[in-house]
């Protein structure tokens, strides 16, 4: 039995793995023709948010009617939809290590990763549009600007979608400091070691800067949590 359960468990990570490497490089290729099943209601949410309005246009994604925004495949969302099932999936993994884990896990973690891209995808162009002003008084430039407030959005989510998970299995978050850590390496783990591994840094300058964001910004956005704990354990010590 041990060994039988062993191998299935070998199998499920080998096949969520290999979902998510077919992902990306089905993504890697994909034209906005391609990834409408991501982009459209990507572009539909967004209009019931910002009031604006979008268009498609064939090979290019859906432009703002003014022409000055454009949801296009880098704004897919694809990234952290692998991300989010990675984390998903991994977490599942495991947290039941001691457990017969069905198969349904799988398509299961697919469909939340995917409903929840497209919410954090909304929000994340609905601020865009929002902050695309404010480069003017930023330290930032826009492609700056934009690069910190896609990756804020983005952990932000995959922090919220792994508390989530956490109180809706476990009923409640107790350490979820100590397992934050979790979606912090997944999330290196697709946005910094797969695209190194790619020979990212043949980019030059512009993927190590993208780099500092993608290192630091997780960081800021965990350590809030490390000082509640520290002051909520400092006022029980007193």
């Amino acid at each position: 039995m041990r060994q039988r359960f062993t191998w299935n468990r070998i199998a499920q990570w080998v096949v969520v793995l290999l979902c998510a490497y077919m992902l990306k490089l089905y993504y890697s290729g994909a034209s906005a023709n391609q990834l409408r099943w991501i982009l459209a209601p990507t572009a539909a949410f967004v209009e019931l948010l910002s009031g604006a309005s979008f268009e498609f246009e064939s090979h290019a994604g859906y432009i703002s009617s003014d022409r000055s925004f454009l949801i296009a495949p880098a704004c897919a969302g694809v990234n952290f939809l692998i991300t989010a099932f990675l984390m998903l999936s991994a977490r599942k993994l495991l947290r039941d290590r001691s457990q017969d884990i069905a198969w349904g896990f799988i398509p299961v973690a697919a469909l939340i990763a995917y409903l929840v891209t497209l919410v954090a995808n909304t929000v994340r162009i609905a601020l865009a549009l929002r902050l695309g002003r404010l480069s003017e008084i930023s330290c930032l430039n826009p492609y700056q600007l934009h690069r910190a407030e896609g990756i804020f959005v983005y952990f932000g989510f995959l922090l919220l979608l792994f508390a989530v998970s956490e109180k809706i299995s476990a009923g409640k978050t107790s350490g979820l400091l100590r397992q934050s850590f979790i979606p912090l390496l997944v999330y290196y783990a697709t946005m910094l070691a797969v695209p190194l591994a790619n020979g990212g840094y043949r980019q030059g300058s512009g993927f190590w800067e993208h780099s500092i964001f993608v290192l630091l910004i997780p960081l800021l956005l965990i350590l809030p949590f490390a000082a509640f704990r520290w002051l909520r354990t400092a006022f029980q010590l007193n």
